[in-house]
């Protein structure tokens, strides 16, 4: 005859009846997971990064912007040539509230050398639809219009490149900060120079 088996983790007591399981300290489940860490120093490094970036593009495309102005302007000041421009539409702009009218945005239409180019008119100024007015376009960039009156008035000006200049230098100061910075706390520390007693 063979003996039930008893089970370990089950005690019995005197009169045979199984006691229930004794309380255990462990807990009851087991939440599994990686724990989130987060290295502060490695996230700061990686906005001011990201910041920088940020600047330098802008610098740059400002810079771009007005270097292609000045050249806009000398090309029209030094090569314009006159078109007659008919004006196609004027839509009002409206001001910062919505309710009074600030100016006019209009477009004309031109030929030049057999072709017809659609572009907008410098100014906020009205011009009736159908009405013709004088312009200004330049042989190496047709579609480049302006008026005789923002051709006389407008100037190659170095103050297109203060803004880019003080953002591209705030970059590059930073850029060379973190540098320091950087060498400074990867240098090793000296070692504790001992003095050693002089014989008497």
């Amino acid at each position: 005859m063979i003996a039930p088996e008893s089970n370990p983790t089950t005690s019995h007591g005197a009169d045979g009846v199984a006691a229930p399981p004794a309380p255990s300290d462990q807990p009851v489940t087991t939440l599994r997971g990686a724990s989130v860490s987060v290295d502060t120093r490695r996230a700061s490094q990686v906005v001011i990064g990201v910041c920088l970036a940020a600047l330098a593009v802008v610098g740059i495309v400002l810079l771009i912007a007005g270097i292609q102005k000045n050249s806009q302007v000398t090309n029209l000041r030094q090569h314009g040539v006159p078109v007659t421009v008919t004006v196609a539409s004027c839509d009002g702009l409206m001001g910062g509230s919505g309710s009074n009218l600030a100016g006019y945005s209009c477009t004309g239409t031109y030929t030049f050398h057999g072709h017809q180019y659609r572009q907008g008119i410098p100014g906020i100024a009205f011009h009736a639809t159908g009405s013709s007015l004088q312009g200004v376009t330049v042989a190496s960039d047709p579609k480049l219009l302006s008026t005789p009156r923002e051709v006389a008035e407008e100037r190659a000006s170095w103050r297109v490149f203060i803004i880019p200049a003080v953002l591209l230098i705030v970059c590059l100061a930073v850029l060379a900060l973190l540098i320091v910075l950087s060498r400074r706390k990867a240098r090793p520390p000296s070692p504790a120079r001992t003095e050693t007693p002089e014989p008497r």
